[in-house]
């Protein structure tokens, strides 16, 4: 089972605390990086979580800070350490080529997931990792990385089945809402088969006290959560939540305040127009039944 814990935490709890002694001592990223002899952006991302923290950096960025209480320098190193570790998904993103399309930074979700208590998401387009079958993960990401190898393809497939591990841990499990377009409903993906299973699938995974699913139907008409497809991840404290949104220009993170807080607030609405679940499990079901009479999405 995936564990519950993994270095985006503290790679994001450390950054927090070297921004903020930054901060506390007067310098900009233009200045500690002439005292370190290095580019702003490695400052940048150490302070955004997004590097692997060394410690030797960290020790001269403590030397800087004027940082010599043992209770914060021990803290600083802790977290760098543990910064370090390997995270649960690595021997599955290792080696597979990245691009900006779809594998931008292929373990950095996987990473965010992990600390995160809740996913919130609203997808139009492909039906999110925590709820695909194998055959399906299989057939998307074939189709969205042609140039990748069939081993490459098959390890990611693996990787979004150990995810999905996580709906069901023994100790803080990870709670999923979706909002899914009928659209997805309709679109065949792998042939009626695949489809009939993946939607039983859903169905099953809608029923789990961790997940809860919704459809927003065609008769809802237009809604500004069409604009995009996006996943709120709320993390655990003291961790700031954030927003992932994965395009055709690569992957990105919105970690402001009033980005997290607008997309919060565009998932709510979403809600609101799309069917309750009891009506959202009988319109899945519909489907279903017309996969299974071959009768398609039609």
């Amino acid at each position: 089972m995936a564990e519950a814990h993994g270095p985006a935490g503290p790679r994001r709890r450390l950054g927090a605390e070297l921004r903020r002694l930054r901060s506390k001592a007067g310098l900009h990223l233009e200045d500690v990086a002439r005292e370190m002899t290095c580019s702003t952006s490695k400052i940048s991302r150490l302070e955004n979580g997004k590097g692997i923290p060394k410690l030797p950096d960290v020790r001269e960025l403590m030397r800087i800070y004027g940082v010599t209480a043992g209770t914060e320098r021990d803290m600083l190193l802790r977290l760098a350490r543990e910064g370090r570790q390997q995270g649960w998904w690595e021997p599955y993103t290792e080696g597979v080529q990245a691009e900006r399309f779809v594998l931008d930074s292929p373990g950095r979700y996987p990473a965010l997931e992990t600390e995160a208590i809740a996913v919130r998401l609203f997808t139009g387009m492909i039906l999110p990792g925590l709820l695909q079958t194998a055959a399906y993960a299989r057939e998307m990401l074939a189709a969205l990385l042609p140039h990748h190898l069939s081993a490459e393809i098959d390890r990611l497939v693996e990787l979004r089945m150990e995810r999905q591990r996580a709906l069901t841990r023994d100790e803080a499990p990870l709670q999923l809402s979706a909002v899914l377009d009928e659209a997805l409903l309709r679109r065949v993906v792998g042939g009626p088969e695949l489809m009939r299973e993946q939607l039983a699938v859903v169905l099953e995974k809608a029923a789990m006290s961790t997940v809860d699913v919704r459809v927003l139907a065609f008769d809802a008409g237009f809604h500004r959560a069409h604009l995009g497809q996006f996943t709120v991840l709320e993390l655990r404290e003291p961790l700031d939540d954030l927003v992932y949104i994965e395009g055709h220009g690569g992957d990105s993170y919105l970690e402001s305040t009033e980005d997290v807080k607008l997309y919060k607030e565009v998932y709510a609405d979403v809600v609101s127009k799309a069917l309750p679940p009891p009506a959202s499990e009988a319109l899945i079901r519909e489907y279903l039944h017309r996969y299974e009479s071959g009768e398609g999405g039609l």
